[in-house]
């Protein structure tokens, strides 16, 4: 059973060769001053929230290539707004809880985690996967906003907040599918990927073009070995891909059938979503 969704969650038209679209003209690139000391804050906070512990002045510069004392000023400012925090015995930073505010700042403002929680349930408990709510970046990252567990004892483990591989797993298909990048592109971006068990660039050219054709794409056992993940589109008024919605669940447990099943549960509640988006905007 195909189902066809609303124009927020269409696929994009099918060209008569096997290419994606050309992409649509885009107006000139804004131009973005270089603020050295903004871009060394942001450097820092992402290096602390990646480090996973604490530490020193000069492990941080070291890491970033930065003047120890430039570091040292940057790191006085992010604590002094409580982005950063700093144990005064070892003199140690960390991410300060600030930065829980911000998180919750974005959440709340985007609405999307709220719109697509309920659905994330829905599919939690009907069919025992972990689902996700997911957004694609201006710069293609991908960003888990919301989730919601099953109850099965073997599970995908991942957090609200946690970042992928533009292209890995099942939503990287869909990005890639209404990207309007040549397949040359593509594929340079493909060698470039992380996988668990990395498929063919000609496999998964396919898979590509099937999730463009049916709305819907699936990764079994790539991103990760005994896990099939499938996602579904909601894009934007104008057509952009903006968000997916995302199950994976343990591949002994979703056999063609019920992964058919699971992917129009998918596109319903998608287009559900896709609807509630546009009359809030």
């Amino acid at each position: 059973m195909q189902i066809w969704p609303s124009s927020l969650v269409m696929p994009p038209k099918r060209t008569p060769t096997s290419e994606p679209a050309p992409p649509t003209p885009q107006k000139p690139a804004v131009r973005v001053r270089p603020v050295p000391a903004v871009s060394r804050s942001i450097a820092i906070l992402r290096f602390l929230g990646n480090a996973k512990q604490g530490l020193g002045v000069k492990a941080i510069a070291d890491e970033l290539g930065l003047v120890p004392s430039t570091c040292l000023h940057i790191l006085r400012v992010l604590v002094s707004e409580e982005l950063v925090s700093v144990d005064p015995a070892t003199k140690r930073y960390l991410l300060g809880s600030g930065m829980i505010s911000l998180a919750r700042s974005v959440l709340e403002s985007s609405g999307f985690a709220q719109l697509v929680q309920p659905a994330l349930d829905r599919l939690a408990s009907t069919r025992g996967v972990t689902a996700m709510g997911v957004e694609i970046t201006p710069k293609q990252s991908v960003v888990v906003l919301a989730l919601s567990r099953s109850n099965q004892p073997f599970r995908l483990h991942t957090d609200v907040g946690s970042q992928f591989s533009h292209l890995a797993s099942a939503t990287g298909r869909l990005i890639a599918a209404y990207s309007g990048e040549n397949w040359t592109q593509l594929r340079q971006k493909f060698n470039a990927t992380q996988w668990d068990k990395k498929p063919a660039f000609d496999t998964w050219k396919r898979e590509v073009e099937l999730a463009r054709a049916q709305g819907w794409s699936l990764d079994r056992d790539n991103f990760m070995s005994g896990l099939t993940v499938v996602a579904v589109p909601i894009c934007s008024p104008g057509g952009s891909l903006t968000h997916t919605l995302v199950a994976a669940g343990m591949s002994s447990q979703l056999n063609a059938t019920e992964t058919t099943e699971l992917a129009a549960m998918m596109l319903r509640e998608a287009q559900a979503i896709g609807n509630l988006l546009v009359a809030r905007s």
